[in-house]
């Protein structure tokens, strides 16, 4: 019986611990004021403005991609997770440096009225260079089919991110993806 109540209460010390432990950790200062979270993020309508261009950068607490079109867009879905390709579902994670995966479907096309691509990409191309950035490391073109364009964004971990659209240059229009450097201070 007193070898239950010893068992009992090294794991009842051990489990308070280990709260403590993780409140602590927990409430630490978010990084960069970052408070996005890194759940799942959608937006916005299907459109027929063609995407034009994929280009990527780092700034002081984030590494950015960005996706312009030629016109007005503002839907997406992005999310951590497998990539497929869009019209073959094949998983593009063989193929994408980084440990974690953000799945991005962009609700426009990259090919025009007539149906000719509208950027320089083929299916399971590598698009950015993410040499110089330290959370980002990858970004393939997983296609376009009926209306949708879908890439996998390759980072090395789960971490925070934002998705945001912003107008112009002129009659373009941007999808914005952010993933923070890190979690916390």
């Amino acid at each position: 019986m007193a070898l239950v109540v010893v068992l009992a209460g090294l794991v009842a010390g051990t489990g308070t611990g280990t709260a403590a432990t993780t409140t602590a950790a927990a409430t630490g200062s978010p990084y960069c004021g970052i408070t996005w979270g890194s759940a799942g993020k959608s937006a916005g309508t299907l459109s027929a403005a063609p995407l034009i261009d994929v280009r990527a950068g780092r700034h002081d607490c984030f590494d950015r991609v960005v996706f312009e079109f030629a016109g007005t867009v503002s839907g997406y879905s992005v999310a951590y997770g497998e990539t497929w390709t869009e019209g073959e579902g094949l998983a593009l994670s063989p193929y994408t440096a980084g440990d974690e995966l953000l799945r991005v479907s962009l609700r426009a096309p990259a090919y025009d009225d007539e149906h000719v691509a509208t950027v320089p990409y083929r299916v399971g191309e590598h698009v950015v260079n993410a040499l110089r950035c330290p959370t980002l490391r990858d970004v393939v073109f997983g296609g376009s089919f009926e209306g949708y364009t879908t890439f996998a964004v390759g980072v090395r971990a789960r971490l925070p991110f934002r998705v945001f659209v912003l107008a112009g240059p002129g009659t373009h229009s941007r999808i914005v993806l952010d993933v923070a450097h890190q979690w916390q201070q």
